[in-house]
């Protein structure tokens, strides 16, 4: 199994002596602070994070720090994008025409990966009228990260990066994964039931769904197209989801509106923001759009999408955010061996010192704690005879605050 480094960013930050305080869009980002190096030996997850009262610039690599690859039928490498994303703090609604999402980078992750649209670039006879959906068509290619790289060399997403977090804690409010380039975040799958923060925390789920349809001659919206631009009929070869037109919104059909955002309460949010959502089905699929829909809900300040984007100069007085050390990082950075893995009958952890009193807790994927132990000793071991066969979550906490989480399988 790759190793995957499920680095979660600190909610909070230090106060700075600054006319606007460090928030969310400030500290989430996950910042290489000891040189780690992943794909082809080049720098992982985001290099500096600098911040005035109205903008963010995230300087990355676009080399995530979990393992990636193979790309089945994709010739394509993985290079180092020296990006240096503008985020603005504070995002508006935009009032007037939406504006699409573009082909390439719509925002990016907390690591400093892109993140893409649901499009592929290709279209039925090149019209320009049935779009490809990258999901569809370009899966093979994705790797278990679900990601893959683009001719320029641009690693990326279209869809919930899963190895990113524990993309599948149905117990709490899912974490910000990344910001879209209006300024607004990106959570993952669950949210509260309800807009203003209270309900059970549920899955939120797009308001998309695929059309009724058996031929391809009218648009969503209605519109009856010339038989010059037909698209293919649904058949195997082309079944529904195929093209993005396969797909229509219906608003109240689920928790999101066409930008797949809505606004509510979040853990970081506690007065209300507009907040994308990946969206996924009830088993962790994605469903369309996967991330930002068709338009952006709010303003996309110029500099990170178009041509040759994501490389803006810092020309404004800036503070470097240092982050604090409440992140979780992965065992595997921290000289903590987790063994066996895969596992059939025990997990077993070893910290190479007995300093300090330490709890291991084993979740299984619906969030709920199947295995706990307290322990100072250096080797803690854990029953696993009696869990069924998968995919855990192991969190280990420490007495000075430190925490560490890893994925385990169980044969």
């Amino acid at each position: 199994m790759k190793k995957l480094l499920l680095l979660l960013s600190a909610l909070g930050g230090t106060i700075i002596s600054h006319a606007q305080t460090t928030g969310p869009e400030v500290t989430c980002w996950l910042i290489n602070t000891n040189g780690e190096t992943g794909y082809a030996n080049i720098a992982t997850n985001v290099q500096q994070v600098q911040y005035s009262d109205n903008n963010v610039y995230v300087s990355c690599t676009c080399i995530p720090g979990y393992d990636i690859g193979p790309w089945t039928g994709n010739p394509n490498i993985p290079a180092n994008q020296n990006f240096v994303f503008k985020i603005t703090r504070n995002p508006q609604e935009n009032t007037g025409t939406k504006i699409a999402t573009p082909l390439g980078h719509i925002g990016v992750w907390t690591n400093g990966v892109s993140m893409f649209n649901a499009k592929d670039a290709m279209s039925y006879q090149n019209q320009g009228i049935w779009e490809q959906n990258a999901i569809a068509v370009e899966g093979i290619s994705f790797d278990e990260c679900l990601g893959h790289p683009a001719p320029n060399g641009e690693y990326h997403h279209h869809l919930n990066p899963t190895c990113l977090y524990y993309d599948n804690d149905a117990s709490a409010h899912s974490p910000i994964i990344g910001y879209a380039f209006d300024g607004f975040p990106m959570y993952g799958a669950y949210g509260y039931t309800n807009a203003n923060g209270t309900g059970a925390i549920k899955r939120i789920e797009s308001s998309y769904r695929l059309r009724n349809i058996t031929d391809r001659t009218t648009l969503p919206n209605g519109t009856v197209l010339n038989a010059n631009q037909y698209g293919p009929a649904v058949n195997q070869q082309k079944q529904l989801g195929y093209y993005i037109q396969d797909y229509e919104y219906i608003q109240g059909l689920g928790d999101l509106d066409e930008h797949n955002g809505r606004f509510c309460v979040t853990p970081e949010y506690p007065n209300g923001t507009y907040a994308y959502f990946v969206t996924l089905d009830s088993n962790l699929m994605g469903t369309y759009p996967y991330t930002v829909g068709p338009t952006y809900y709010g303003t996309v300040p110029a500099g990170n999408t178009g041509q040759q984007s994501g490389h803006n100069t810092v020309s404004e007085p800036v503070v470097t955010y240092t982050p604090t050390s409440t992140a979780i990082a992965d065992v595997s950075t921290n000289n903590i061996s987790l063994y066996p893995n895969p596992t059939s009958d025990y997990i077993q952890v070893f910290f190479g010192n007995s300093d300090e009193q330490r709890t291991v807790k084993v979740y299984d994927v619906k969030g709920e704690l199947v295995v706990s132990r307290n322990s100072n000793d250096a080797t803690i071991r854990l029953d696993a005879s009696t869990l069924s066969k998968g995919l855990y979550l192991v969190k280990i906490s420490t007495a000075s605050g430190a925490q560490y989480q890893s994925k385990i399988i169980k044969q």
